[in-house]
Order: structure tokens, then sequence, then C-alpha cells
């Protein structure tokens, strides 16, 4: 990645340069080991899934994150307590970032009744609300309007919470991104709005796609700039580039209103584990790999500031394999939910969801009794 296009891309303003200026704060080397580990993990986990999708075990579609991970990990680590997070369907790195345990992440991938959302929601609809992690969308997009009314929560009870709502270069070109940014201008809502620039919506081109974009700039944060929202790109295969970016985007976010933030990243899996990836060479992803993969960028500064040893690395590395592991077997021993489980959690009402989980399951047995 260009060191250009990890700047602030707002050269017709110089009062946008002032806003957009990088954090020049040094990392720590118990941060940057950390960072290291939280990529680490979510480059096994999905390596895992992908197995255990191989054998079988994982239903529906399974879209992985093998790649990205320095756009999420950097952008938690640069968040507060207080606030948000949500995205759509490749969202398995993001749930881990959020401090879910892999294993009822991996026992939600097989649909077990241990899993996040009890075996119900599979990979595509994973939710941890406690977390402040709000899921986990299957439609395209639909994410962004979604986290925009949570920025509105944040803004109404007054939390100093901002809403990160993360999307992808596919969804960009929907309509209701646009309809989102315009309530969030209008009411100056705290939300960061995260572009994860993969270069591929399923398996075209973004140049293809999205109009206004080229291969040296693709510039979709740009496309706030009719609402007045600043933005700028930023290296999303530099993890500590995203998270010094994400500092400051927070800082104007709980202050100023919304902000845009395009990670220029890359996927080396395809669109989904049910895709062949034919659209691109087998060169251009292995350039990607040997040249820019974000965490040999982070080991190798490990190494070369010594803030870890190669023996401390290989403990690390060990211990990231071992757990992803357990939380493999431990999804593959769990028992499937129940099938009263069918009936639960489709309304609010708790005492309406109990008086008609009773009606079905009295008809099911009436309808097993006649058969």
């Amino acid at each position: 990645m260009s060191n250009k296009k990890s700047q602030a891309s707002s050269s017709n303003s110089s009062s946008n340069k002032k806003n957009l200026e990088p954090n020049i704060e040094k990392i720590s080397p118990q941060l940057a080991v950390s960072l290291f580990k939280q990529m680490l993990e979510i480059r096994r986990f999905e390596e895992r899934a992908g197995q255990i999708y191989g054998l079988g075990e994982i239903g529906g579609f399974c879209h992985l994150y093998v790649g990205q991970e320095a756009v999420v990990v950097g952008v938690k680590s640069a968040m507060q307590e207080q606030d948000s997070m949500i995205t759509g369907y490749r969202e398995h790195g993001h749930m881990i970032a959020c401090g879910i345990e892999p294993k009822k992440i991996m026992a939600e991938l097989t649909g077990r009744a241990s899993g996040t959302s009890k075996g119900k929601g599979g990979s595509m609809h994973m939710f941890a609300p406690e977390k402040g992690f709000y899921g986990g969308h299957g439609i395209v997009g639909a994410q962004v309007p979604i986290g925009t009314g949570i920025a509105l929560r944040h803004q109404y009870e007054n939390t100093n919470g901002v809403c990160v709502t993360f999307f992808g270069d596919g969804a960009a070109n929907q309509g209701q991104v646009y309809e989102a940014f315009n309530i969030a201008a209008l009411w100056k809502l705290p939300v960061l709005y995260i572009i994860e620039n993969n270069r591929y919506g399923m398996g075209t081109s973004v140049q293809r796609a999205a109009a206004g974009t080229t291969q040296d700039g693709h510039r979709l944060w740009a496309r706030g700039r009719a609402y007045g929202i600043l933005g700028q790109e930023v290296d999303g295969m530099d993890v500590i580039a995203v998270r010094q970016a994400v500092a400051v985007a927070l800082k104007h976010c709980r202050k100023k209103g919304p902000f845009i933030i395009e990670m220029e990243t890359y996927r080396y899996r395809g669109h989904s584990m049910s895709d062949p990836a034919k659209y691109r060479t087998k060169e251009e992803v292995q350039d990607m790999r040997e040249k820019h993969d974000a965490i040999e960028k982070i080991r190798a500064k490990l190494l070369k500031e010594k803030w870890a040893s190669e023996e401390q690395i290989k403990a690390i590395e060990k211990e990231v394999r071992e757990k992803m592991k357990n939380a493999a077997e431990f999804a593959l021993e769990q028992p499937l939910p129940d099938e009263a489980q069918l009936f639960t959690d489709i309304y609010a009402n708790e005492g309406a969801a109990n008086e008609d989980t009773n009606r079905a399951e009295s008809s099911l047995t009436n309808n097993s009794i006649a058969t």
C-alpha cells in the first residue's frame, strides 16, 4: 500500500488537513504485542472455520475475514467502552475483536445451542449487545441505517459514545447508505463509517462497480462530501495506521458528528467459501500476501523494535493455535438446539412468545398424532 493512501485525502481544504492530522503518540510494546495476538487469533480462527466448513459441519454461507484482520483490530483498539459496533455478514473477526470467546463463536457457526445466538443465527447473524456489538447483518448495506440509529441513541441518551459502522465497497452503492449519511449529517450524529474496501464486491472489482473510482485511488469516502461529511483513506493492512487514524476520527465524531474512513484492505479468500475467486489471478493474491500482509508487517515491527523475541512470538503462535483447536473441538461436542427453540426469540414480549410457542407445540403434537 502506498504511503499516500494512508494520509488524509483532503487536499482541497487546509482546514480538513488539520482535522485529519495523524496521532503521533508512540505505541507501547505491550499494545503492539496485543494487536499482533488479536490479529493472529482472527486469522487462525478463520482458517479453522474454513476447515470445519469443508467437513460439512457449517451450514449456509460462510464469509471469512482472512487478510482484513488489521482493520477491525486497529479500530477496536481505539474505541472506548461506551462505543458500539455494527457490521455486515463478514463478522467473525469483529466478534473476536469485541472480546467474545472463540469457542462460542465457533459453536454458533456450527449451529450449536451454546453458540452466541443459540445456534439460530449461524455465520451471518451473530450478536453480542452486552459487548456493544449489534451484528452481523445478512442484507447488503442494511447495517448502515441501523448503525446510524444506534448513533442517535448515543446522542439522545448522552452516552458520549460513537457507533462504529462497518460496510464494504460492495455496499457503498446502496441507496440506504446515502439516506443514512444525510440524516447523520443533519443531526450531527456520533457515527464513524468504516468502508472496508477489499477491492471486490463479491466477484466484481470496485472499478467496474463504483463510478468515480480508479486503480490508484478508490475515493469511496469522498462520496460523503455531498453531505458535508469529512473522510480519508487509510492503509487497512497496517494495524498501527488504522488505530491512529481511528483515534483521531472518534474524537471528531464525539464533538462534531459523522466521519468516514475508507480502509484499503484485501481478502485472501473468495467472497464466501463457495466462491472460487476466478475473477482475479493467483499472482495478485500472492503479491498481497508476500508484500502487504498485516500480520507479517506487525511481526516484523515487533522484532525490529525488540518489543518481542522470536521465542515469545513462537509461544504466542503456539498458544493461539491451541486455543482455536480447542474452540473447534468444543463446538463440535456441543448439542444442537432443542426443537422448541424454533419458536423462541421471535417477539420482544416474552409472554406473547411463550403463548405462541405453546400453540405451535400443540399444533405439532396434534399433527403428529393425526399422521
